[in-house]
Protein backbone atom coordinates (compact mmCIF):
# COMPACT_ATOMS: atom_id res chain seq x y z
CA UNK A 1 0.00 0.00 0.00
CA UNK A 2 1.45 3.39 -1.00
CA UNK A 3 2.11 5.62 1.96
CA UNK A 4 1.40 9.34 2.12
CA UNK A 5 4.09 11.89 3.10
CA UNK A 6 2.73 11.59 6.65
CA UNK A 7 3.36 7.84 6.59
CA UNK A 8 -0.32 6.84 6.47
CA UNK A 9 -1.15 3.92 4.22
CA UNK A 10 -3.85 4.13 1.55
CA UNK A 11 -6.18 2.00 3.65
CA UNK A 12 -5.64 4.24 6.69
CA UNK A 13 -6.55 7.30 4.62
CA UNK A 14 -9.68 5.61 3.25
CA UNK A 15 -10.78 4.61 6.75
CA UNK A 16 -10.26 8.16 7.99
CA UNK A 17 -12.48 9.43 5.17
CA UNK A 18 -15.23 6.93 5.97
CA UNK A 19 -15.05 7.72 9.68
CA UNK A 20 -15.96 11.37 9.07
CA UNK A 21 -19.57 10.23 8.61
CA UNK A 22 -21.68 9.53 11.68
CA UNK A 23 -25.30 9.33 12.76
CA UNK A 24 -25.43 13.10 13.29
CA UNK A 25 -23.72 14.06 10.03
CA UNK A 26 -24.45 11.72 7.12
CA UNK A 27 -23.46 14.19 4.40
CA UNK A 28 -20.22 16.17 4.02
CA UNK A 29 -18.52 18.28 1.39
CA UNK A 30 -15.17 17.10 0.05
CA UNK A 31 -13.46 20.16 1.55
CA UNK A 32 -15.00 19.34 4.94
CA UNK A 33 -13.71 15.77 4.68
CA UNK A 34 -10.23 17.05 3.82
CA UNK A 35 -10.26 19.45 6.76
CA UNK A 36 -11.43 16.80 9.23
CA UNK A 37 -9.04 14.09 8.09
CA UNK A 38 -6.01 16.30 7.55
CA UNK A 39 -5.54 14.68 4.14
CA UNK A 40 -4.49 17.16 1.42
CA UNK A 41 -7.44 18.45 -0.59
CA UNK A 42 -6.22 17.07 -3.91
CA UNK A 43 -5.69 13.62 -2.41
CA UNK A 44 -9.11 13.74 -0.74
CA UNK A 45 -10.78 14.63 -4.06
CA UNK A 46 -9.01 11.74 -5.77
CA UNK A 47 -9.86 9.19 -3.07
CA UNK A 48 -13.49 10.33 -2.84
CA UNK A 49 -13.81 10.06 -6.63
CA UNK A 50 -12.39 6.52 -6.62
CA UNK A 51 -14.57 5.44 -3.69
CA UNK A 52 -17.61 6.88 -5.49
CA UNK A 53 -16.75 5.01 -8.69
CA UNK A 54 -16.89 1.77 -6.67
CA UNK A 55 -20.17 2.73 -4.96
CA UNK A 56 -18.60 2.99 -1.51
CA UNK A 57 -19.45 6.69 -1.45
CA UNK A 58 -22.15 8.59 -3.33
CA UNK A 59 -22.59 12.25 -4.31
CA UNK A 60 -25.88 14.12 -4.16
CA UNK A 61 -27.11 16.83 -6.52
CA UNK A 62 -25.18 19.48 -4.56
CA UNK A 63 -21.94 17.53 -4.77
CA UNK A 64 -21.93 16.52 -1.12
CA UNK A 65 -20.78 13.03 -0.24
CA UNK A 66 -22.69 10.23 1.51
CA UNK A 67 -21.93 6.63 2.43
CA UNK A 68 -22.75 4.51 -0.63
CA UNK A 69 -25.22 1.67 -0.83
CA UNK A 70 -22.51 -0.71 -2.02
CA UNK A 71 -20.57 -0.16 1.20
CA UNK A 72 -23.72 -0.98 3.17
CA UNK A 73 -24.22 -4.08 1.00
CA UNK A 74 -20.67 -5.31 1.61
CA UNK A 75 -20.95 -4.67 5.34
CA UNK A 76 -24.09 -6.78 5.51
CA UNK A 77 -22.57 -9.84 3.87
CA UNK A 78 -21.44 -12.40 6.39
CA UNK A 79 -21.46 -9.91 9.25
CA UNK A 80 -21.61 -11.55 12.69
CA UNK A 81 -23.52 -8.53 13.96
CA UNK A 82 -26.08 -8.99 11.17
CA UNK A 83 -26.54 -12.66 12.06
CA UNK A 84 -27.02 -11.77 15.72
CA UNK A 85 -29.47 -9.01 14.80
CA UNK A 86 -31.51 -11.29 12.54
CA UNK A 87 -31.79 -13.93 15.24
CA UNK A 88 -32.54 -11.39 17.97
CA UNK A 89 -35.28 -9.35 16.28
CA UNK A 90 -38.21 -11.75 16.89
CA UNK A 91 -37.30 -11.93 20.59
CA UNK A 92 -36.89 -8.17 20.73
CA UNK A 93 -40.34 -7.81 19.21
CA UNK A 94 -41.75 -9.96 22.02
CA UNK A 95 -40.20 -7.62 24.60
CA UNK A 96 -41.33 -4.58 22.67
CA UNK A 97 -44.92 -5.81 22.61
CA UNK A 98 -44.88 -5.97 26.41
CA UNK A 99 -43.06 -2.76 27.36
CA UNK A 100 -44.12 -0.62 24.36
CA UNK A 101 -41.08 1.60 24.78
CA UNK A 102 -37.57 1.19 23.32
CA UNK A 103 -35.92 -2.23 22.98
CA UNK A 104 -32.25 -2.28 21.96
CA UNK A 105 -29.38 -4.61 21.12
CA UNK A 106 -25.76 -3.53 21.62
CA UNK A 107 -22.36 -5.14 21.16
CA UNK A 108 -18.91 -4.25 22.47
CA UNK A 109 -16.82 -2.30 19.97
CA UNK A 110 -13.66 -0.30 20.75
CA UNK A 111 -14.49 -0.09 24.47
CA UNK A 112 -17.96 1.33 23.76
CA UNK A 113 -21.48 0.00 23.39
CA UNK A 114 -22.37 -0.06 19.70
CA UNK A 115 -26.11 -0.33 19.03
CA UNK A 116 -27.00 -2.59 16.12
CA UNK A 117 -30.81 -2.60 16.48
CA UNK A 118 -33.54 -0.57 18.14
CA UNK A 119 -37.30 -1.05 18.17
CA UNK A 120 -39.56 1.78 19.32
CA UNK A 121 -43.24 2.49 19.67
CA UNK A 122 -44.87 5.65 18.42
CA UNK A 123 -45.45 6.91 21.96
CA UNK A 124 -42.09 5.77 23.38
CA UNK A 125 -40.33 8.09 25.80
CA UNK A 126 -37.01 9.91 25.44
CA UNK A 127 -34.03 7.97 24.10
CA UNK A 128 -30.82 9.28 22.52
CA UNK A 129 -29.70 5.89 21.20
CA UNK A 130 -29.55 5.35 17.44
CA UNK A 131 -28.70 2.33 15.32
CA UNK A 132 -24.94 2.46 14.62
CA UNK A 133 -24.64 4.92 17.51
CA UNK A 134 -22.38 4.44 20.50
CA UNK A 135 -22.54 5.08 24.23
CA UNK A 136 -19.83 4.82 26.89
CA UNK A 137 -19.72 1.59 28.84
CA UNK A 138 -19.92 3.19 32.29
CA UNK A 139 -22.87 5.47 31.52
CA UNK A 140 -25.51 3.25 29.93
CA UNK A 141 -27.35 0.12 31.01
CA UNK A 142 -26.18 -1.77 27.92
CA UNK A 143 -22.64 -0.56 28.45
CA UNK A 144 -22.62 -1.61 32.09
CA UNK A 145 -23.67 -5.12 31.09
CA UNK A 146 -20.92 -5.33 28.46
CA UNK A 147 -18.41 -3.94 30.96
CA UNK A 148 -19.47 -6.28 33.76
CA UNK A 149 -19.08 -9.39 31.61
CA UNK A 150 -15.90 -8.25 29.83
CA UNK A 151 -12.43 -9.44 30.73
CA UNK A 152 -10.46 -7.84 33.56
CA UNK A 153 -8.08 -6.00 31.22
CA UNK A 154 -10.92 -4.16 29.52
CA UNK A 155 -12.52 -3.32 32.85
CA UNK A 156 -9.23 -1.93 34.16
CA UNK A 157 -8.71 0.09 30.98
CA UNK A 158 -12.17 1.65 31.09
CA UNK A 159 -12.22 2.32 34.82
CA UNK A 160 -8.77 3.89 34.81
CA UNK A 161 -9.67 6.18 31.91
CA UNK A 162 -11.70 9.35 31.70
CA UNK A 163 -15.21 8.66 32.99
CA UNK A 164 -17.41 11.49 31.76
CA UNK A 165 -20.83 12.34 33.14
CA UNK A 166 -23.76 12.10 30.75
CA UNK A 167 -26.17 13.30 33.43
CA UNK A 168 -26.08 14.26 37.09
CA UNK A 169 -26.71 10.61 38.00
CA UNK A 170 -24.00 9.03 35.85
CA UNK A 171 -21.67 7.05 38.11
CA UNK A 172 -18.07 8.11 37.51
CA UNK A 173 -16.37 6.86 40.69
CA UNK A 174 -14.23 3.82 39.73
CA UNK A 175 -14.60 2.22 43.16
CA UNK A 176 -18.37 2.45 43.04
CA UNK A 177 -18.40 1.21 39.44
CA UNK A 178 -16.35 -1.86 40.38
CA UNK A 179 -18.87 -2.67 43.09
CA UNK A 180 -21.70 -2.16 40.61
CA UNK A 181 -20.28 -4.47 37.97
CA UNK A 182 -19.64 -7.16 40.58
CA UNK A 183 -23.32 -6.93 41.56
CA UNK A 184 -24.37 -6.99 37.90
CA UNK A 185 -22.43 -10.21 37.39
CA UNK A 186 -24.08 -11.69 40.47
CA UNK A 187 -27.70 -10.87 39.58
CA UNK A 188 -27.40 -10.93 35.78
CA UNK A 189 -29.01 -7.56 35.05
CA UNK A 190 -28.80 -3.84 35.69
CA UNK A 191 -31.37 -1.12 36.32
CA UNK A 192 -29.84 2.28 35.61
CA UNK A 193 -32.05 5.26 36.50
CA UNK A 194 -31.14 8.54 34.83
CA UNK A 195 -27.58 7.59 33.86
CA UNK A 196 -27.97 9.00 30.34
CA UNK A 197 -31.07 11.21 30.63
CA UNK A 198 -32.80 12.20 33.89
CA UNK A 199 -36.24 11.26 32.57
CA UNK A 200 -35.26 7.74 31.45
CA UNK A 201 -34.55 4.39 33.07
CA UNK A 202 -32.34 1.79 31.40
CA UNK A 203 -32.71 -1.94 32.07
CA UNK A 204 -30.32 -4.45 30.47
CA UNK A 205 -29.27 -8.09 30.54
CA UNK A 206 -26.45 -10.04 28.87
CA UNK A 207 -26.93 -12.15 25.77
CA UNK A 208 -24.74 -15.24 25.81
CA UNK A 209 -23.28 -16.91 22.75
CA UNK A 210 -23.37 -20.68 22.30
CA UNK A 211 -20.10 -20.95 24.28
CA UNK A 212 -21.48 -19.05 27.26
CA UNK A 213 -19.53 -15.86 26.54
CA UNK A 214 -21.46 -12.58 26.64
CA UNK A 215 -21.77 -11.34 23.06
CA UNK A 216 -24.32 -8.53 23.44
CA UNK A 217 -26.52 -6.55 25.79
CA UNK A 218 -30.29 -6.55 25.40
CA UNK A 219 -31.96 -3.53 26.96
CA UNK A 220 -35.07 -1.40 27.23
CA UNK A 221 -35.27 2.33 27.84
CA UNK A 222 -38.31 3.20 29.93
CA UNK A 223 -39.80 6.38 31.36
CA UNK A 224 -38.40 7.12 34.80
CA UNK A 225 -41.83 6.57 36.35
CA UNK A 226 -42.35 3.19 34.68
CA UNK A 227 -44.35 1.09 37.11
CA UNK A 228 -42.42 -2.18 37.34
CA UNK A 229 -38.85 -2.32 35.95
CA UNK A 230 -38.43 -5.76 37.55
CA UNK A 231 -41.02 -7.06 35.08
CA UNK A 232 -38.86 -5.72 32.26
CA UNK A 233 -35.93 -7.71 33.68
CA UNK A 234 -38.00 -10.89 33.41
CA UNK A 235 -38.99 -10.11 29.81
CA UNK A 236 -35.39 -9.35 28.85
CA UNK A 237 -33.92 -12.46 30.47
CA UNK A 238 -36.48 -14.66 28.73
CA UNK A 239 -35.68 -13.02 25.39
CA UNK A 240 -31.92 -13.30 25.95
CA UNK A 241 -32.25 -17.01 26.70
CA UNK A 242 -34.29 -17.41 23.53
CA UNK A 243 -31.65 -15.64 21.45
CA UNK A 244 -28.91 -17.88 22.89
CA UNK A 245 -30.93 -21.01 22.12
CA UNK A 246 -31.70 -19.84 18.58
CA UNK A 247 -28.05 -19.01 17.93
CA UNK A 248 -27.01 -22.44 19.15
CA UNK A 249 -29.54 -24.06 16.82
CA UNK A 250 -28.36 -21.89 13.92
CA UNK A 251 -24.76 -22.81 14.59
CA UNK A 252 -25.59 -26.53 14.65
CA UNK A 253 -27.43 -26.26 11.33
CA UNK A 254 -24.46 -24.54 9.69
CA UNK A 255 -22.07 -27.38 10.61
Amino acid sequence: MANSPSGDSLITRVVRILETFDTDRTSRSVSDIARRTGIPSSTTHRLVTELSEHGLLERDERGNVHIGMHLWELAMRGSQALRLRQIAIPFMEDVQAKVRQHTQLAVLEDDEALFIERLSSRDSGANITRIAGRLPLHASSSGLILLAFADADLQDRVLSGRLMRRSAETVVDPVRLRAMIAEIRRVGHVIAPGYIAPESLGVAVPVKGPGGVTIAALSVVLPRDYGDPDAAVVYLKSAAAGITKAMRASQNLSH
